[in-house]
């Protein structure tokens, strides 16, 4: 599934929890999924979030969200 990922997803840093809190952007109504101290763990951990998520998905029959596009311009 890694190669079909299309999801924006957002780590940030939080100074509150002290580390990368990992959340995507067409999930409206859910909160962080993950996280971790480093930003290369917490995005791997991210992916492996999205695909699990996703195999729930499809078990269940739930509809996956149509993923959002993203434009830079540049100046």
């Amino acid at each position: 599934m890694r190669n079909k990922l299309k999801d924006q997803m957002v780590a940030q840093w939080s100074d509150k929890e002290d580390c990368f809190p990992v959340g995507f952007l067409d999930f409206l109504r859910q909160q962080w999924r993950t996280h971790d101290a480093t930003y290369e763990k917490a995005t791997i951990q991210g992916v492996e979030a999205l695909e699990s998520w996703g195999m729930a998905c499809k078990a269940m029959g739930d509809l996956w969200p149509q993923p959002s596009s993203v434009y830079a311009v540049s100046l």
